[in-house]
């Protein structure tokens, strides 16, 4: 049975605090694991956010000016660097399926989940693919200055434009990523402690929909919404009370605490 032939629903972008986007992704998997629809969804960062990767040091964040700026700060279950991300530059979706629906290798799994990605970039006339090379990192813990893997990054004129990440879990797979719509390099780089590089090199390695493609930031969100929606032929939809309720639980509990965002460690276990 092909995937669309499923129940999928599509949630239209909304904006979130960082916690509770990432603990949105955790009840949908819960909610496809047990039976439910599988999700496909857009979403902002307000306020503004610094994710960063499962594995990444906290020193490598720059605490004070983060707070001095009113960023929050995360930890993603996925792996990869941090990304800065606000309700302009950075467009972020999620796909969210019972781990038994989809392949069991992980390339094929991002094949088949970054179709939707590519088809939103040809929508919008952007050339992407993924990258045929591996660039050298720049700065490490920075997800879009790390080194280029042709696994989940993807490039527009050899320059980076999307970076993807899944995180299988035993009875679902959740797939996120960040397409980049604009770019502020300065403040970007700022939310890392003593990074390595400069504004102009980060623009050097990384593009955005609007520097490619000239369009509105509207016209990008409905790219992305659109190619969601038709990749799995999804019924336009929202989350129920209980899962929203659940997801500020968890939210407060594991997202928001000190002890997952400074410590890796999971106090919902």
């Amino acid at each position: 049975m092909a995937l669309s032939d499923r129940e999928w629903r599509l949630i239209r972008e909304e904006s979130r605090r960082g916690p509770l986007n990432m603990a949105l992704d955790e009840i949908a998997a819960e909610t496809a694991a047990e039976g439910g629809p599988r999700t496909v969804r857009v979403y902002q960062w307000d306020p503004s956010t610094l994710s960063l990767g499962y594995r990444q040091d906290t020193d490598t964040v720059a605490w004070d000016y983060c707070d001095r700026e009113g960023i929050t700060v995360t930890r993603r279950p996925t792996g990869g660097g941090g990304i800065y991300h606000d309700r302009y530059g950075d467009v972020s979706y999620s796909i969210v399926a019972p781990a038994d629906e989809l392949p069991g290798d992980l390339m094929d799994t991002y094949e088949l989940l970054c179709e939707p990605v590519f088809d939103a970039f040809e929508r919008l006339g952007i050339d992407a693919q993924f990258t045929d090379e591996k660039l050298p990192e720049i700065h490490q813990p920075a997800c879009y200055l790390r080194e280029l893997h042709p696994a989940h990054d993807v490039v527009a004129n050899g320059r980076k434009i999307s970076g993807n990440a899944q995180y299988r879990r035993k009875d679902a797979v959740i797939q996120h990523g960040s397409l980049k719509f604009d770019l502020d390099a300065d403040r970007h780089l700022s939310t890392f402690a003593d990074p390595d590089t400069s504004p102009a090199e980060f623009r050097e390695r990384v593009t955005t929909m609007n520097e490619q493609a000239g369009v509105g930031r509207q016209e990008a969100v409905e790219a992305v919404e659109g190619a969601l929606r038709d990749w799995a032929d999804a019924d336009e939809g929202g989350w129920t009370d209980d899962e929203l309720a659940r997801a500020e639980e968890r939210a407060e509990a594991k997202f928001g605490s000190e002890a997952w965002v400074r410590h890796r460690e999971d106090p919902t276990e």
